[in-house]
Order: C-alpha cells, then sequence, then structure tokens
C-alpha cells in the first residue's frame, strides 16, 4: 500500500511517501508565510510532479500536526488533490504507547510510538531537534515515563541575532575548535556545544532517574549536526517522527 504522511509542524511541514513501511521519498516545505489552501494545493501539486507521484496511486493520507490552525489549510489541500479525507492521528488515536497525559503534542507521541515499535525491548530516550527541543522517555511495555521541553536549537539563535546588533546570521555547524576569535566561531561553539552539553546531561540525569542505560534516538531537523558528536546518541533518523504518525494511522 503506498501512503502519504504529512507531519504539521511549527516550522516546516514534512511529507513522507510510504511503500507498505518504507518511506521511499520525503520533502519539507516551509510552514511560514501563511498560505491559503489554494495556494498549499498548488505547492503540493508541484512538489508531486517534482518526485513523479501520481495521487491516484496514493490509497491513504496521514496527518499529524501541531499546527490546529494549518490542520484544515493542509486537509482541504489534500482532499482536492485525492479526492479522499485523509487520516488525522494525535494523541487519542490508540496504539501500543501509553501516553499518560492530555497535553501531550502529537509529535511527542508519534515519536514514543516509532521507537516502541522500532527499537523494543528497552528503555528509549527520543531527542527531537524541533522548534522546540524534546526528549521523551518510554518504556519496555510501551509506557511514557516523561518528557523535557526546552527552547529549539535553531528558536535560541535566531533569538540570539534578532535581539543583538552585531551578531550576524551563521551556518550551523561543528566550528573547528571550542575557544572561537572571530564571532561566526564563537556562536557556532555556544549554539553546537552548548546545545550538545545540554542534551548529554539530560541523557545522564534520565538514566539516573529511570536507573538504566537508555537507547537514544535523534531525530528533527539539525540532529544530524549533533550525532557525530557524542557517543551517547545511538542512532539519527530525520524521518522518525514521519514513521511514527505512519503507524498510528496504518491500520486506520
Amino acid at each position: 500500500m503506498n501512503s502519504i504522511v504529512i507531519n504539521i509542524g511549527n516550522t516546516n511541514i514534512r511529507f513522507g511517501l510510504f511503500d507498505e513501511d518504507n518511506c521511499d521519498i520525503s520533502w519539507i516545505l516551509n510552514t511560514k508565510p501563511y498560505r491559503t489552501s489554494d495556494e498549499l494545493q498548488m505547492q503540493f501539486m508541484m512538489m508531486y510532479q517534482t518526485h513523479k507521484i501520481d495521487p491516484e496511486n496514493i490509497e491513504k493520507i496521514i496527518i499529524g500536526s501541531v499546527v490546529p490552525q494549518l490542520t484544515y489549510d493542509v486537509s482541504r489541500a489534500i482532499q482536492k488533490i485525492h479526492h479522499k479525507k485523509p487520516i488525522i492521528v494525535d494523541r487519542t488515536t490508540s496504539s501500543g504507547v501509553q501516553p499518560k497525559s492530555k497535553q501531550m503534542g502529537t509529535d511527542i507521541y508519534a515519536n514514543l510510538v516509532a521507537a516502541h515499535h522500532l527499537y523494543p525491548g528497552r528503555k528509549k530516550i527520543i531527542f527531537d531537534f524541533g522548534t522546540a527541543l524534546t526528549a521523551s522517555c518510554i518504556d519496555e511495555k510501551g509506557e511514557t515515563i516523561g518528557v523535557i521541553i526546552a527552547p529549539g536549537i535553531i528558536t535560541a539563535l535566531n533569538s540570539l541575532i534578532h535581539d543583538t546588533a552585531q551578531l550576524p546570521e551563521i551556518e550551523l555547524v561543528k566550528p573547528k575548535s571550542v575557544l572561537g576569535l572571530d564571532t561566526v566561531s564563537c556562536m557556532q561553539s555556544g549554539m553546537v556545544y552548548g546545545y550538545l552539553g545540554m542534551v548529554e546531561g539530560f541523557i545522564d540525569r534520565i538514566n539516573d532517574e529511570v536507573n538504566d542505560d537508555c537507547f537514544v534516538i535523534a531525530t528533527g531537523g539539525v540532529s544530524h549536526v549533533y550525532k557525530p558528536l557524542t557517543h551517547k546518541i545511538h542512532i539519527a533518523d530525520r524521518l522518525h517522527t514521519l514513521k511514527g504518525l505512519y503507524y498510528l494511522g496504518k491500520d486506520l
């Protein structure tokens, strides 16, 4: 079965084309500036054409969202393209995971669901490097242990740039050294190694609290920057959240 899975986030909309359980193609669209459902329909069709996707061959569309005002417009655009209603999944969608909170975001829930399916038999921590940096922990039985939410890396970087007069925009890459001598490398060190220290600190504290050595997954836009810098992150998977949404909607 061919499925389109859509993750609507605060910064980006990520699409994935799934052939059964495998995501063969994915792409990202920026959620800003705001677009109408007609504009979204045109943009989606352009991406379908780019990736040679025939809407007639798509049997199911699954949407997860943390932006309620976009959910309706994206769903409407998708319905016009596919002539069928998409399946909307959220924390109330049944799965083998117990969310244990009525406030849990769909993205965090999807991360837990994907981890439970893909890495069974152990406790897991999932770091999502998105608009917010989240760390969610789940046990072997699918029970949510807890979640941490901190400002996202790009969010913090943009705030730093916009609220200071002389700091430039920078590329988020590993600097040549921890201590920099020019503004760009100094900022890169602060954002890369500062957040790396936060992530490693979270892992140590969570492991102490759950009395275990958790398997750690990193996902989200800049996860690829941090995975090579530490042995504490075991795997990086940019499609992890999409996979969770797929599992949530697979049998609906």
